[in-house]
């Protein structure tokens, strides 16, 4: 989900008199849509449409990339010393670790800067301090097609016993994927957290330390191999090897029991006509007490300064209506505490309520330490192997762990 904006001031003539400076703000974001019909474009030229039109002085020069693109594209531009002023991506701890980044409060308002949801900004933070914007958020719940249970009689499940019961009993129905399970490179990560929650773990401790191969950990995963895995509940294709997409496109296509969702899967199974019903992340013994919480991230860079102007565009994009419109066209939650409490009472937004639900319990990435992405890349390379023939689940997080262990300490 992804924009940047790079800022150059521009000269105007402005009759014999004298001159005029325009500003121009250079934006890089992501594009959230599946089309060009609903391409992220379309909503930054309408909403920059409506800003400069209040604003005569500032232009903003937007270009949308897609997330295979946009995390590179911005890292280009700053390796090549011309950052924009904005960027929409990813992440953002290791620009701010350089001091690329201005803090949020260099250029937010005071009212606009307390509305982020709590927990969305102490995600933003780099040692107590926020440079990272949350942008974008969603949550995960569990999916179940409703057809599938009712032919194999049985209910949604609120524990891994009754998950694991669950897949036994599509399993004797012949369905394809009982519990789909993508731990392959794309999104092994979200993944692998929302189950290490479910059982009591994560991927860092109480104080933010890497916990990787904690004992509870090492529980869940074998308990994932020897329940769900060994038992063949998940499917033909070997979760090292199952991306979240293919897995979605299976639950669409009617071939999947259970599988972890985000808002998006909605829209991709009621276009294929899949009856499907959502509850909470089942745990250990019920209802899991944390679920995985997700977010993108607005930054603004320093280099070619205008920060008023960009704290101007940026209060503007952080207003509930505009908050709004963005997670209505895309299936997202508000990222801002009062665009959150009225999708929770709108009758068009829900659809999105267990998410939203869900988003006050949720945990997120350790996004804030620059090792993450080394550790994030690790996890997609190996979790996969944690559950596999002859795999070794403490093994594998005990190389993780080691992993983030070395990242951290070159921090």
């Amino acid at each position: 989900m992804v924009s940047a904006l790079g800022m150059t001031a521009v000269l105007g003539g402005c009759g014999v008199t004298g001159a005029s400076s325009e500003v121009t703000l250079k934006l890089v974001a992501a594009d959230y849509g599946d089309s060009k019909a609903n391409s992220s474009q379309r909503y930054w030229d309408d909403l920059v449409e409506e800003y400069e039109a209040e604003h005569p002085g500032v232009k903003i020069d937007v270009t949308v990339y897609s997330w295979n693109d946009i995390d590179r594209k911005v890292r280009e531009m700053v390796d090549a010393g011309d950052p924009p002023d904005m960027a929409q991506i990813g992440a953002y701890s290791d620009y701010a670790a350089k001091d690329l980044l201005y803090r949020a409060d260099d250029v937010l308002s005071i009212p606009v800067q307390a509305g982020f949801v709590s927990q969305l900004a102490a995600a933003g933070e780099v040692h107590g301090v926020q440079y990272g914007m949350p942008f974008a958020s969603s949550t995960r719940v569990l999916f179940y097609n409703k057809s599938l249970f009712a032919k194999a009689g049985i209910t949604p499940p609120t524990s891994w016993a009754d998950l694991a019961a669950d897949a036994e009993a599509l399993k004797a129905e012949g369905v394809k994927y009982p519990y789909a399970l993508p731990l392959g490179p794309e999104e092994a990560q979200a993944e692998t957290m929302q189950w290490m929650l479910s059982g009591g773990g994560g991927y860092t401790d109480t104080v933010g330390t890497y916990g990787i191969d904690s004992p509870e950990n090492v529980e869940t995963f074998t308990w994932l191999k020897n329940e769900l895995v060994d038992k063949d509940l998940t499917g033909p294709v070997a979760p090292a090897e199952l991306n979240r997409a293919d897995a979605f496109a299976a639950f669409a296509n009617g071939d999947v029991g259970m599988l972890n969702g985000h808002p998006s899967l909605m829209k991709i199974a009621a276009k294929k006509g899949v009856k499907f019903g959502m509850v909470p992340t089942p745990g250990k013994g019920g209802e899991s007490k944390s679920t995985l919480g997700v977010a993108d991230w607005m930054t603004a860079f320093k280099k070619n300064g205008h920060r008023e102007e960009v704290g101007d565009f940026l209060d503007f994009v952080y207003s509930d209506k505009n908050v709004l419109a963005f997670s209505r066209e895309y299936d997202l939650l508000p990222v801002t505490s009062s665009a959150s409490e009225a999708m929770s009472t709108a009758a068009e937004d829900k659809d999105l309520r267990p998410f939203l639900k869900e988003l006050v319990l949720s945990e997120l990435y350790p996004v804030g330490k620059t090792s993450w992405a080394e550790v994030s890349a690790d996890i997609k390379k190996r979790i996969g192997q944690a559950v596999a023939p002859g795999g070794n689940p403490s093994a594998v997080l005990s190389q993780i762990q080691t992993t983030a262990t070395r990242a951290e300490s070159g921090e």
